[in-house]
């Protein structure tokens, strides 16, 4: 016998429980099937101020709150120039979010669900959706299976698939492709003894250009930090060392990042996340929605994994809403949640994509860039890129000195970029994700 419900949604992160939150909010039966049981790690651990917003509607801004640190600002490094720079994000555009939170998003995580359920979502935590029966016109059926084995299913009217990078919908529709564009993994663990700031910049990110990609070190409330790397696929299939070693020379790579960590002390397994990039085809169908890392995720530079997935729960439920209701809007309702989320996909990857090219180097940590371009670089880190700020213009300013350095050091930058899409034509690396199989 299948349970009866408005709404199915497929993951228990920030996205899933975002939506689940707003629908039941509004009276709407919503049961969420998570695979795990909260908390559970999860990488992306920055958050970016232009979320807080959405927490606060959420109503959980008080208890992020009480497990994070206030991130004023990002630091970003560059030994090639020798010279490093914290980008405030009370300077941006819109002044009214001056900070975020660094957070372990086991915990986050945890707070968003529970706060989905208190608002009257059913939560089923141990429980793996398996296949979806899509019926033209009629309420799909969900399979599932819990930890003992027994198997489930949900009728519902609507599914939302928030899997993350388990991609289910994908697994099952197909249309998932990498990013022709950029291809990248990442090793991370959680460390104590790491060398941290004082005062108003205890919380910043730190982020450390290296000849493979870029380093990043994340300090949380309780005094341990968050450390790991972000590289191409040629560079980690020369591994022949240990993860955890491997990820200590990368580190080392960053003369600033190695001597803060020369004390520091590993407290969780290192873990690995393969094969960054990718998209699906279309994140909509007849009776479905994808939001979140299960439509497309990339590099986690700036952040973005977390707001992108909040703001597409937030729009999505809109659109959720419209179907259940048979609202005539319900086309211009999706449309306009395709054209948000694209366009937040889009300002991001430009600037993800070209991260680690020397022409970006030169024109992001410039010593006396224009107040104008500045304050769009400022907004597009505190994440508002989905147009709410004027940072059209800025930002078309910083790309056109970004092309302009790019053809005046052109041979350095031609060899960056050939190194940079090295193996892109195999996604294959040594490392298997964490999402999927811990490498020890």
């Amino acid at each position: 016998m299948s349970i009866n419900c408005d709404v199915l949604v497929i993951g228990g992160g920030p996205a899933g429980s975002a939506l689940a939150t707003l629908l039941a909010e509004k009276g709407w039966n919503i049961h969420l099937l998570e695979k795990t049981s909260h908390p559970r790690f999860h990488i992306g651990e920055s958050l970016l101020p232009q979320s807080v917003p959405i927490l606060q509607q959420l109503g959980v801004l008080h208890e992020i709150e009480k497990i994070g640190i206030k991130k004023y600002g990002a630091e970003l490094i560059s030994h090639y120039e020798k010279t490093s720079q914290v980008f405030y994000f009370g300077r941006a555009i819109d002044e009214s979010q001056p900070y975020a939170f660094e957070v372990k998003r086991d915990e986050f995580d945890a707070v968003l669900l529970r706060n989905a359920e208190s608002k009257g979502a059913h939560i089923h935590e141990g429980v793996r959706a398996q296949h979806v029966e899509f019926h033209s016109g009629m309420s799909s059926v969900v399979h599932a299976q819990n930890q003992a084995g027994a198997s489930l299913s949900w009728e519902a009217k609507f599914v939302v698939d928030a899997s993350g990078r388990d991609t289910f919908l994908s697994g099952q529709l197909g249309g998932k492709r990498r990013n022709p564009q950029h291809n990248s993994g990442a090793i991370f663990g959680h460390f104590k003894d790491v060398t941290r700031y004082t005062g108003k910049d205890e919380g910043n990110i730190a982020v450390a250009w290296h000849d493979h990609g870029w380093s990043w070190i994340i300090p949380f409330k309780d005094g341990t930090s968050s450390v790991g790397v972000v590289c191409w696929p040629d560079y980690f299939r020369s591994r022949n060392v240990p993860l955890d070693q491997f990820l200590q020379d990368t580190i080392n790579l960053s003369p600033t990042l190695a001597e803060r960590m020369r004390q520091a002390r590993p407290i969780s397994p290192v873990y690995a996340a393969a094969n960054f990039s990718y998209q699906q085809q279309a994140m909509s169908g007849e009776g479905y929605l994808m939001i979140g890392d299960a439509f497309s995720f990339i590099d986690p530079m700036f952040s973005s994994g977390v707001h992108l997935a909040l703001n597409s729960a937030l729009l999505g439920a809109e659109v959720v809403e419209a179907h259940l209701q048979e609202s005539p809007d319900y086309a211009k309702c999706l449309r306009d949640f395709e054209a948000s989320v694209e366009r937040g996909l889009k300002t991001f990857s430009w600037f993800i994509h070209r991260f680690t090219q020397p022409a970006f180097r030169s024109v992001f940590i410039s010593d006396h860039p224009p107040r104008f371009i500045e304050k769009g670089v400022l907004s597009l880190l505190a994440g508002d890129v989905f147009g709410k700020s004027p940072t059209f213009f800025p930002l078309l300013l910083f790309k056109f000195f970004y092309y302009l350095a790019y053809v005046t050091n052109w041979r350095e930058n031609q060899a960056a970029s050939r190194r940079r899409k090295q193996g892109m034509a195999n996604t294959a690396t040594n490392l298997k994700d964490y999402a999927v199989n811990q490498e020890t």
